[in-house]
């Protein structure tokens, strides 16, 4: 039972790096985007705004990419939770996946959608005034 449980607390680690990374996108993403945003502004620039348009989608794809990682890390603890204790070999590939989501799924997931949808619905109040 010992192995199985260290083969379940590196795919937690995992796991846990996955949502991290995720949450720090998301604060690089408010900093940068409202810095732009406000130099865009002040400046009554639109290539700022421009360029956090085109920040805004790098940090929401790479966003999309964690979540899509964190899923089949998910699906491989469900996995490993279920095998026997004969049957863990510590492997950490995520490649037999049944549940493989499409990557654009994960991009437009509900969560995404609201944070990120939410920054381009600024984005297109600030060029409309």
């Amino acid at each position: 039972m010992e192995a199985k449980t260290k083969h379940l607390e590196f795919i937690q680690t995992t796991i846990n790096r996955m949502a991290n990374n995720s949450f720090l996108l998301k604060g690089w993403a408010i900093t940068v985007i409202g810095g732009l945003l406000a130099l865009g502004f002040k400046d009554l620039d639109c290539r700022y705004i421009f360029v956090s348009l085109f920040i805004l989608s790098f940090f929401w794809i790479l966003d999309g990419y964690y979540l899509h990682q964190e899923k089949h890390f998910r699906e491989l603890y469900e996995r490993t939770a279920t095998k026997k204790e004969s049957e863990i070999d510590f492997s950490m590939k995520t490649e037999k996946c049944e549940k493989d989501e499409d990557w654009f799924d994960c991009i437009f997931s509900p969560t995404l959608r609201v944070f990120y949808g939410g920054l381009l619905v600024v984005h297109i109040i600030i060029l409309i005034l």
